[in-house]
């Protein structure tokens, strides 16, 4: 199986500072389907990336593709819980290792793996993690369709595990989630300010966590950049913009895991190069404040 950006950069597990995790899971899209595609296309499409990202080598640093032990829940014959599972436990595994995971997905329900991995009561993050969700939805349902594990209740399962979030680039969000949002004061600055005011950077509150997850649903960008989405959503944020609040958070906090999900490739390319040149970028803001 092809490694993230294999044709460039080759090095063992334990060597990496990187570790791509392909999730492919696709069980509760709600409109366009193709997730399930989304972490192979990112990975084929790496191949054509330079190493160079515009300002640093990051991939020197190491990277290595951990592949569940199946390919697909539809061809595995596994529930979402089993899936969860297993990205939780490579997810762990990287965390204890020192590494940094990077969850490919895959529907957003995949990042509920990843957070369930950084709670562990083992785990050494635990209590010591916010998480910066970059999105078109607020994802804050307590179900949709009559499922706890949609990738409209990500958040909400976020909230229930203890974490405190900050939500940015949103602009399709549900009475209930508005009523969630401000009964428990999650932070937030939605879509129509971010681009209206040109807003670049976020300054996170004083008592936010020492150390953040980004989770990062290619629909927080505008359908310019991703048009590849299963729920595409106008007036989105723009490529150097998410990077220039990506670097904001950074210079903050210690960044110490992320995911990309709901890429849902179609016959256009452009997508998924975009969202394997948006993995390869963070891992350069990542590496670069190390």
């Amino acid at each position: 199986m092809k490694q993230f950006m294999g044709s460039e950069f080759f090095s063992a597990s334990e060597n990496s500072l990187f570790h791509i995790i392909p999730a492919p899971l696709e069980e509760s899209v709600s409109y366009g389907k193709g997730t399930e595609n989304g972490p192979i296309a990112i990975i084929e499409a790496s191949q054509q990336l330079e190493k160079w990202d515009g300002f640093s080598i990051p991939g020197e640093r190491g990277i290595y593709t951990k592949y569940l032990n199946f390919q697909g829940k539809k061809n595995a014959n596994i529930s979402t819980e089993e899936f969860l599972g297993a990205i939780e436990k490579e997810v762990f595994d990287s965390l204890l290792g020192k590494h940094i995971p990077i969850v490919l997905g895959g529907e957003h329900t995949v990042s509920l793996g990843a957070f369930r991995a950084i709670s562990n009561d083992k785990s050494p993050y635990k209590g010591k993690t916010g998480i910066i969700q970059i999105d078109a939805h607020g994802d804050l349902r307590d179900e949709y369709e009559g499922n706890k594990l949609s990738h409209a209740c990500v958040m909400r399962r976020a909230y229930d595990l203890g974490y405190i979030f900050f939500q940015i680039g949103v602009r399709s969000i549900s009475l209930e989630e508005i009523n969630f949002r401000k009964k428990n004061k999650i932070s937030y600055i939605d879509a129509y300010q971010v681009v209206t005011e040109n807003i670049n950077k976020i300054k996170l509150p004083d008592d936010f966590p020492e150390n953040i997850y980004l989770t990062i649903d290619v629909d927080g960008f505008d359908i310019s950049v991703f048009p590849a989405t299963g729920t595409p959503e106008p007036g989105g944020l723009g490529w150097y913009q998410v990077l220039s609040i990506i670097e904001s958070v950074a210079a903050q906090r210690r960044i110490i895991g992320f995911d990309v999900v709901e890429l849902a490739p179609c016959s256009i390319h452009a997508s998924e190069f975009a969202a394997a040149r948006l993995v390869y970028n963070i891992m350069g803001i990542i590496e670069r404040k190390l």
